[in-house]
């Protein structure tokens, strides 16, 4: 089976993208297919390479991006939620005249189409938070 799965919540603001992280990572094992992750709203929160919880805490955009690596899951960050919201990827950055590259490795940055394509393609769409 194949999913698209979409969150809309800060990392620290419900536990919606930690369940979907065990979600996909359940999926994967069991011989599923994740087309695309869209961080959408809050979610966007997850892509930010420059957040540093305490320790003892879950590093999320590390976690994503290990993800990514390994399984090969599309992590897409919505451009214009991202913008809203201060998070830059180096091309974005460099077009609005800033100087830094906010978006954390594994991530990328893409327009609502990405999401559609995703949900067209998907035999289950599922979104948290």
């Amino acid at each position: 089976m194949k999913f698209a799965i979409q969150i809309n919540s800060s990392p620290y603001q419900s536990s919606a993208g930690q369940i979907a992280y065990q979600f996909i990572n359940t999926v994967i094992a069991e011989g599923h297919q994740v087309l695309r992750v869209f961080f959408y709203h809050d979610g966007i929160y997850h892509a930010c390479k420059y957040a540093t919880p305490p320790d003892d805490e879950c590093q999320f955009s590390v976690q994503w991006g290990t993800l990514a690596r390994k399984s090969q899951v599309d992590l897409v960050v919505c451009i214009s939620a991202a913008q809203r919201r201060g998070l830059l990827h180096k091309d974005e950055a460099g077009r609005q005249g800033k100087a830094d590259n906010d978006l954390a490795e594994g991530f990328r940055i893409s327009g609502l189409g990405q999401l559609v394509e995703a949900t067209l393609a998907a035999d289950r769409f599922i979104v948290f938070g």
